[in-house]
């Protein structure tokens, strides 16, 4: 269970009830998910009987989750700087080495992964994830009465956020979080042995093996005839890029046994 989550703008949100001569505030300590009345004062606030200080240094855009020694930024360097981000909608982003993980600049970023899981209808179904991010396709597959999801991650960083971000379902039960990496681990599921699938790679120039022919194979292989594929591609500029990669996707995945056709930023694909 992780403590009390603060940004900026609840600090600042505190400060100014201080300044009003208030001695009560309300606020949200995880993302927007609950709104609490706290106990404030000129140094801190309180909580059922918990004393806490204001977060000195509190910066703009970094998220501060309460640990046994303070306040940490939910922020981690490892190879990469990977952070958790807030956004104007609650639910947060995730940045590595300053590149944003997921849409946040029109649309709530957990609103968008609703609107994706519910092109594969969940309900009922196995599910494989294959690149598990933040858990908002997942959090959405359990909600929509999915009986398995099957989540892959391959950064350990990126799980660590999760375990601080009030957002992402916790492992177990329907859930199942595997850190590990999707092109090898395919190998091991059987054949027809998933319902659906979501697939939220990296850019493509991250991460190509996850947008390669033989990857697509292999979920072809695991995916049940007639079973639903969302595949995230984004909308890169092809003056800039050079390449159209969304219909490079759809190409390859109806090459792989797939029907397949452009919806929003992505591909949907129905296994033939």
């Amino acid at each position: 269970m992780i403590g009390p989550v603060v940004t900026l703008a609840v600090q600042e949100a505190l400060h100014a009830a201080v300044r009003a001569g208030a001695t009560g505030a309300e606020c949200s300590l995880d993302l927007g998910l609950t709104v609490v009345t706290v106990v404030v004062d000129a140094t801190g606030w309180s909580l059922d009987g918990h004393r806490y200080p204001f977060v000195e240094r509190c910066k703009d855009r970094t998220i501060y989750v309460w640990r046994a020694d303070g306040w940490q930024p939910a922020s981690h360097f490892g190879g990469a700087l990977i952070k958790l981000v807030p956004t104007e909608w609650g639910a947060p982003t995730f940045e590595i080495d300053g590149i944003k993980m997921l849409p946040t600049a029109k649309v709530s970023p957990y609103a968008d992964a609703q609107r994706k899981v519910n092109l594969i209808e969940p309900r009922g179904k196995v599910v494989l994830d294959t690149c598990g991010g933040l858990g908002y396709f997942a959090a959405w597959c359990i909600k929509g009465g999915a009986t398995r999801v099957l989540s892959f991650e391959k950064n350990p960083d990126v799980i660590w956020l999760r375990s601080l971000n009030p957002w992402s379902p916790e492992a177990g039960g329907v859930l199942e979080l595997v850190q590990g990496d999707i092109t090898e681990r395919i190998t091991g599921l059987a054949d027809a042995s998933v319902d659906a699938v979501l697939h939220d790679p990296p850019r493509f120039g991250i991460a190509g093996e996850l947008y390669s022919q033989a990857f697509y194979d292999q979920l072809a292989r695991v995916l049940r005839r007639k079973g639903r594929l969302f595949h995230y591609t984004g909308t890169p500029n092809r003056l800039t890029s050079g390449r159209d990669v969304p219909n490079e996707v759809a190409k390859r995945l109806r090459l792989s046994g797939f029907a397949a056709e452009l919806n929003g930023d992505g591909v949907l694909a129905v296994r033939k």
